[in-house]
């Protein structure tokens, strides 16, 4: 699982100052989004790490590269394996047909990329 280049931390470092500025504007939506966001991912009766799986499945649908990353990345702070991800992908590119076969490798490479900054011990190369 090697990945040569940061994209997918790029898409959320691009998104950064847009955010901040957008933000400064409409703080009780961005305050209350916050908060629906973290209660909504919070551990549960499901865990928070398959929340996030959820979420990159439907980022996947919606076809939302900074959705995708950003799941991405808290999938993978969460627990979430390469394996648990994988069998989420094959759901989502059952459900979705074409469009999934080309977002759900988006999201894998994503995924790849936050997975293996966290645990570089278990990456090939």
């Amino acid at each position: 699982m090697e990945i040569h280049d940061n994209e997918y931390q790029k898409v959320l470092s691009d998104l950064s100052d847009p955010v901040k500025d957008l933000r400064s504007h409409i703080p009780e939506v961005w305050r209350g989004f916050a908060e629906l966001h973290k209660a909504a991912l919070v551990d549960g009766e499901l865990p928070g790490a398959v929340k996030e799986l959820i979420a990159i499945a439907i980022a996947v649908a919606r076809e939302c590269d900074g959705c995708i990353a950003s799941h991405a990345r808290s999938a993978v702070r969460k627990g979430a394996t390469p394996n648990q991800m994988a069998e989420m992908l094959g759901v989502t590119v059952l459900m979705l047909g074409g469009p999934g076969t080309v977002y759900g490798p988006r999201a894998w490479k994503a995924f790849s990329e936050f997975y293996q900054l966290a645990h570089p011990e278990n990456t090939a190369g």
